[in-house]
């Protein structure tokens, strides 16, 4: 709910109140996009260890909460508890949107279901996070984000045809579900502009993956194409590949047929662009891998700074293989603030990624780091959205009287 008088801090959602009660990937990080398009989000934490996100990461300090934890109020609170199911409830009665990622049924044995809650707010606005929806044969089995990649297709097509499927490298189960989540209770937020209601965001994991299939599915019900994993290289999509230079391996795709033509000139080899083996977009998927041989005997000739000048030079789409060091340094990431620096109370100046997307009226921004301590911030929001003093209701609903 909007309070009177209360202090807007920039972005989209300023004024929007948020109370988050999810753990882990999934509810956090829908969190932190609503806070970082300004929305205030407050999170209740389980006293004592708090979200689990605080320990995970590498190094001897983890880092990992310093992003999906900032722009987030720390509240402690045992939801197992009547007192911290009672307490949940007045915050979530001043909230306009609560995100939980817990198993479906989780909410309702706590009496925090949607029906309770929206009998007291009937503008609230509740995005639930889960692995299989809430509804369904599979709805109360436990789901992670990979077992969700593999359901929605993901899994199975990722890494190369003669090894054991491959993961990412991210948890994008976890983080597509939360943006869809998101986009979610925007779109809500606009349906109960016009209307005063709100309503449930039902996300699931899996269905998050598979909205990212792409084609998928048609290609198989009509065409009978069923997609395999293909390693580095898309079927019948050339040349588009990663090619080893002197140096590292640098990424192009040059599959449209005047694109093809300043990669030939590029190379030195114009005429490719006229050979019928690979003059038109069918024929060089039918010649991918002579083709990719010819354009790797190239780049293993040179730089990767060579390469890329020639592919500036010839306005070819290519580019190198980014790490967190090369993320860091390039001018780019710099310009667009895509990489930002903010000075944490526990690690000190901490690059992390910046807001996104950017809008250009109301910029999202990062306004607080992530709270240091469970429930540091119990007080302060006590005061500032229930009016009163946090004192033996806290001490209640922390110690689960």
């Amino acid at each position: 709910m909007r309070a009177e008088g209360e202090q807007q801090q920039g972005g989209a959602l300023a004024g929007i109140r948020v109370v988050e009660l999810g753990q882990l990937i999934a509810g956090p990080f829908c969190g932190q996009l609503l806070g970082d398009m300004g929305a205030e989000v407050v999170k209740l934490e389980q006293p004592g260890a708090g979200d689990p996100m605080r320990h995970w990461g590498q190094g001897s300090t983890p880092t990992w909460w310093r992003v999906i934890g900032r722009n987030k109020y720390s509240v402690a609170a045992d939801l197992r508890s009547e007192a911290g199911q009672q307490l949940a409830r007045e915050l979530i009665a001043q909230a306009d949107i609560l995100v939980e990622n817990f198993r479906p049924g989780t909410l309702e044995r706590w009496n925090l279901g949607p029906e309770q809650l929206r009998a007291e707010n009937p503008g609230l606005i509740i995005v639930r996070v889960s692995g299989y929806g809430q509804t369904g044969p599979y709805a109360t089995r436990a789901g992670f984000g990979g077992i969700a990649e593999a359901m929605g297709g993901w899994r199975k097509i990722v890494g190369f045809p003669d090894r054991v499927a491959a993961r990412m490298g991210i948890s994008i189960g976890d983080t597509l579900a939360a943006t869809y989540g998101c986009l979610g209770a925007v779109a809500a937020l606009h349906h109960r502009d016009r209307t005063g209601q709100g309503q449930v965001v039902d996300a699931a994991l899996y269905e998050s993956v598979l909205q990212v299939m792409e084609g998928l599915i048609p290609e198989w019900a009509v065409a009978g194409h069923k997609r395999e994993r293909t390693g580095s290289k898309l079927p019948r999509i050339a040349p588009s590949n990663v090619y080893r230079c002197k140096d590292g391996e640098y990424l192009i795709g040059a599959n449209q047929d005047s694109v093809f033509a300043r990669l030939c000139e590029a190379m030195g080899r114009p005429e490719l662009a006229r050979d019928p083996r690979y003059a038109t977009h069918t024929a060089r998927g039918e010649n991918q891998d002579d083709l990719d041989a010819i354009v790797e005997e190239w780049t293993l000739r040179h730089s990767l700074a060579e390469v890329e000048d020639a592919m500036i030079a010839h306005a070819v789409p290519a580019g190198r293989m980014f790490d967190a060091e090369d993320m860091l340094t390039d001018p780019h990431f710099a310009a667009r603030e895509a990489i930002v620096t903010v000075d944490d109370p526990v690690l000190g100046p901490t690059p992390m990624q910046g807001v996104f997307p950017k809008l250009s009226a109301t910029p999202a921004s990062i306004r607080r780091p992530a709270p240091r301590e469970v429930g540091q911030d119990t007080s302060e929001i006590l005061a500032r959205w229930l009016g009163r003093d946090g004192g033996g209701a806290v001490a209640g609903a922390v110690a689960g009287h």
